[in-house]
């Protein structure tokens, strides 16, 4: 059978590369006893981002932990936060005419380096407003199991403002959503009443040339690492303590092609930081959570998080050619929000065609009929689900039973195939490459 990736987790004194501690893997191959661990980039899927590879039981020499250490630190942003913050300071009391951004280096200029970088691309009269709206200034780096900076539309962004807002949130933790906290840094500016706070938590460096160290930390979702250290951690837990009675929320966007295993172990790590924070009667609660991610992988999240459910609320992207809104069948975007508050509260609004099912007791998309045999809304894509008596199930409207294959699936499929079903976990209705119980390979 082919190879597959099997994640380990995070492991104690695991070697660095740029992208801070490296998880460790294990490669295995169906019939066979588990191949040899090895360390490799925690954040780049691709080797060609990041191509750190360290078997578990290599010993690595003197020189070459030198030579690495060396390299880790030439990769390193050419500016630190601090000056970063700085820089902007100064840009900001340029007039019009002085302000110019690079857009080969992706970097704010003062005058005095604008020779240095004569030969770039840039542009000029940066405004105030481009300043409040970086996800629009900086390009987005669409590469997409690292940075995959698909940005929410508007609507998605107030929608998920204005629930956040109607549950009494006061503070959000904004782990890669550059556009929800620019959203609500830039309200907070304008309108005296408006009382949300926001923290970004990004992998993005280019961000921290717009924010204060109270406003963004870098930050790697894959490993839960820090890269500003002890005082970004800190940051973080800071922002995390309900003070005078202000909830947090911790609302994130990951990356779809990323590990949901790695990523569920830092969200644990981050909700545990929260419950620190709380002297008393936090032991037994959750931080409250939304993870915005696709529905099909649905079951992997509940396997971590079984407090969690899912909303039928569709999320969608601007710079994404599939995950827009309002397009039927296959081209609705396949994103939603998985959530450990109770269903009922997520109210979705009914102009955009979504009902509450008193049943149920949550807002659900209206083609999601509710079926009386598995007495649930049943439909994952917001198209009519359809009840199968043999698979005991609601399955996808274009599918039909296959005696051969003892299962719902689609018409034009060759029985042999899908008789063992995925290679990956032997279940049906996906192919290997899909496969959600792995990393990809």
């Amino acid at each position: 059978g082919p190879a597959a990736l099997a994640l380990l987790g995070p492991a104690p004194g695991a070697p660095c590369c740029p992208h801070g501690p490296a998880l460790l893997f294990v490669k295995t191959s169906q019939g066979t006893e588990e191949g040899r661990r090895f360390y490799a980039c925690s954040a780049c899927r691709d080797r060609k981002d990041c191509n750190f590879f360290q078997w578990e039981d290599e010993k690595v020499s003197e020189a070459r932990l030198a030579a690495r250490e060396e390299y880790n630190r030439s990769q390193q942003p050419c500016f630190t936060h601090r000056q970063n913050v700085d820089r902007y300071k100064n840009f900001v009391l340029l007039q019009l005419s002085k302000r110019r951004f690079c857009q080969e280096c992706q970097q704010l200029l003062l005058p005095a380096e604008w020779k240095k970088h004569s030969d770039h691309q840039f542009l000029c009269d940066i405004t105030t407003a481009q300043l409040k709206t970086p996800s629009q200034l900086l390009y987005p780096l669409e590469n997409k199991k690292t940075n995959a900076q698909y940005l929410f539309t508007d609507r998605s962004c107030q929608f998920l403002l204005n629930l956040l807002t109607d549950l009494g949130f006061r503070r959000v933790l904004s782990v890669g959503t550059p556009r929800l906290h620019e959203m609500i840094q830039s309200k907070a500016a304008q309108e005296e009443e408006f009382n949300v706070r926001s923290l970004l938590l990004d992998i993005d460096f280019r961000y921290s040339q717009f924010y204060t160290e109270d406003e963004f930390c870098h930050y790697n979702m894959f490993n839960h690492h820090f890269f500003g250290g002890e005082a970004a951690r800190e940051t973080c837990r800071k922002f995390l303590c309900e003070e005078n009675g202000e909830r947090v929320i911790m609302v994130t966007d990951p990356p779809f092609g990323g590990l949901v295993e790695a990523l569920a172990s830092s969200f644990k790590k981050l909700m545990a930081m929260w419950r620190e924070t709380e002297k008393e009667g936090h032991d037994k609660r959750e931080m409250p959570m939304f993870w915005i991610f696709p529905y099909f992988f649905e079951s992997r999240i509940l396997d971590f998080f079984p407090s969690f459910s899912m909303m039928d609320y569709q999320v969608d992207y601007d710079n994404h050619a599939l995950y827009k809104h309002g397009k039927t069948g296959r081209r609705q975007s396949p994103v939603r929000i998985f959530t450990n508050l109770t269903p009922s509260m997520i109210v979705l609004p009914e102009e955009e065609g979504y009902r509450f099912c008193t049943v149920c007791q949550r807002y659900v998309s209206s083609g999601n009929q509710h079926c009386e045999i598995c007495n649930s809304c049943t439909s994952k894509d917001g198209r009519r689900w359809k009840h199968c008596v043999l698979c005991k199930k609601c399955v996808k409207p274009s599918w039909f039973h296959c005696d051969n294959c003892k299962c719902c699936t689609l018409q034009k499929h060759s029985c042999e195939k899908t008789d063992s079903g995925c290679f990956v976990c032997g279940k049906a209705g996906h192919k290997r490459s899909a496969c959600p119980s792995l990393s990809r390979s």
